[in-house]
């Protein structure tokens, strides 16, 4: 417990610094503080009937605290983690604590130098991309350094090496990059007065890598490149409220555990445009992958040591049932398409109604490439696919219609209904295709002007996986300081299990604190098609959040 205790002071040290800083007049030299304060904590039960069982350690936290300290010149900052008992669901290696991220920027008229650890984004991110993100255990930051160059207005120059961590530790390749982005209307006076925007981008990044033992057989040893090079072109189009964006990336060869150690090099390319005005919005997208998984070590599977990431194109939901089969985008390729409309009705029309009435429809398709049913042959340039003809598979579709109204100056209601497919097989491992129909309805009542309740009530039908599903919630909201929640997850399927949750917040100032009691169902947690498997639990739960 000496490690919980250290971080208890830990924490107190970071609160009463920001109560200095709030107090102290640096603010006024030119230089600040801030910071936050991340904890969440288990006490868990066992629980045969879900199969959680209790482990060696009785009480588990993720925490992290963060600080920067910013001025005209210099920027710096430290973050502090307490892993060392991790909620459940995350990797082993996951396990540990102290301060892996520490930071320093200059800032120099034009140029910016950054020492240290540091997040990146070429483009989409198609070729690059290191991001945190917490709830799935995902922190790939780059230690090394990074220059950023802007030599006139409209052109941002970059360039960046470093090792990327994983967990703990850093792989041993090398990560180098570099990016130019210009802004065509900073000198196309024609353009600006259009109020029209082009916006060119090109991107390299490169792994070098050690070598690896790999054998085909007994007798022979694959001969594994040391240089790995990627590109991306990209050009985006605004003017009012129509944006298109156009991206391309290549990879040359990088065999690893995602690809079957095969030699293919690896693309994707991707259609982007929307349109928006008010109480109107469209969106139409497509993208096609193949081979685009990259790690900085090559035999690593799992989430970590991502350099690149490719988002899902299926939408996030945020209700509970429709979130139960989320898609995580296929590494060795995929054909992606969605498409969305959103119209608001005005107010005191036939169908708006006196406070207006806003519809929103959705669809997404995820379909294989044609060689999905092709065998990966180590040491082989592995199976080749037509870009444009399509595999057998269906990985993931999703119908969804919301329709949002406020029937009174003190009731609204959302509801929404969704037909979705989903190949647990193909995602998971097992499972088939999982065909279902949603139905959800989410009213809030503002039973005073401090007092507010909302309401949910969801269902799931299917025929596949566990069967059917109901959801119910009621939440209190007693401003400016507590919230009261409660909510049951019943499966009326096969398994008549109830899972509940009953949570007490409490907010002041910056800080909020929530305890309560929950037992919860197995499942995967995604955001942006990057997925983490959540085993079913149940205990008694902790959080603290603070922001200086």
């Amino acid at each position: 417990m000496t490690r919980i205790a250290t971080l208890l002071i830990f924490v107190a040290l970071a609160a009463s610094l920001a109560r200095a800083q709030e107090a102290d007049t640096t603010a006024s030299r030119g230089v600040s503080v801030s910071g936050s304060v991340e904890s969440e904590w288990l006490i868990p039960m066992n629980d045969e009937a879900i199969g959680f069982k209790v482990g060696d350690d009785k009480v588990l936290t993720n925490t992290y605290a963060d600080i920067a300290i910013s001025s005209k010149w210099v920027d710096a900052g430290a973050r502090f983690e307490f892993l060392q008992y991790p909620l459940p669901g995350f990797e082993s290696a996951f396990k540990g604590w102290g301060v892996p991220n520490v930071w320093v920027k200059g800032k120099f008229n034009r140029v910016e130098l950054t020492a240290g650890n540091f997040y990146e984004q070429f483009g989409s991110g198609f070729i690059l991309r290191t991001y945190e993100e917490r709830s799935l255990g995902v922190d790939n930051s780059l230690l090394g350094g990074r220059i950023v160059y802007r030599p006139v207005d409209g052109v941002t120059l970059k360039a960046l090496a470093g090792a990327q961590r994983r967990y703990w530790h850093y792989n041993r390749a090398l990560i180098s990059g570099a990016d130019a982005e210009i802004s065509i209307d900073q000198w196309a006076k024609a353009l600006t007065a259009h109020d029209a925007h082009l916006t060119f981008g090109l991107s390299w990044v490169g792994k070098h890598e050690g070598d690896d033992i790999i054998m085909t057989d007994a007798a022979h040893r694959l001969n594994l490149p040391r240089w790995t090079h990627a590109m991306d072109l990209r050009a985006q189009w605004q003017q009012r409220g129509v944006n298109v964006l156009f991206e391309w990336a290549h990879k040359t060869q990088d065999p690893s555990w995602d690809n079957g150690y095969t030699y293919a090099p690896g693309n994707v390319v991707m259609l982007s445009a929307s349109y928006s005005k008010p109480g109107l919005s469209l969106l139409l997208q497509a993208k096609r992958s193949e081979n685009m998984s990259w790690r900085s070590e090559r035999t690593m599977s799992g989430l970590s040591s991502m350099i690149n990431h490719l988002p899902a194109f299926t939408m996030e939901h945020t209700y509970d049932l429709p979130s139960c089969y989320p898609y995580a985008t296929r590494p060795q390729g995929e054909w992606a398409y969605q498409a969305e409309a959103s119209y608001t009705f005005k107010k005191k029309t036939a169908l708006g109604g006196r406070y207006g009435t806003t519809l929103r429809v959705n669809f997404s398709h995820v379909h294989s490439l044609s060689n999905v049913d092709e065998e990966r042959v180590i040491g082989t340039d592995g199976p080749k696919s037509s870009f444009w003809k399509w595999g057998n598979t269906v990985y993931y579709q999703d119908f969804n219609v919301s329709l949002e109204k406020k029937l009174s100056s003190k009731v609204r209601l959302t509801l929404m209904y969704m037909n979705q497919r989903y190949n647990m097989t193909a995602v998971e491992g097992e499972g088939g295709m999982v065909r279902s129909n949603i139905l959800v309805g989410d009213c809030t009542f503002k039973i005073s002007p401090k007092v507010i309740l909302r309401a949910e009530a969801q269902y799931l039908f299917t025929k596949d996986d566990e069967g059917d599903w109901t959801y119910g919630l009621l939440e209190l909201s007693l401003p400016p300081h507590w919230m009261i929640t409660v909510d049951d997850e019943w499966n009326n399927g096969s398994t008549k299990l109830h899972y509940y949750e009953f949570l007490l917040a409490y907010s002041t100032g910056a800080h909020r604190i929530q305890g309560g009691y929950r037992r919860t169902s197995g499942g995967y947690n995604c955001s942006g098609g990057v997925c983490r498997f959540e085993p079913p639990v149940r205990g008694f739960t902790l959080s603290y959040n603070y922001n200086f």
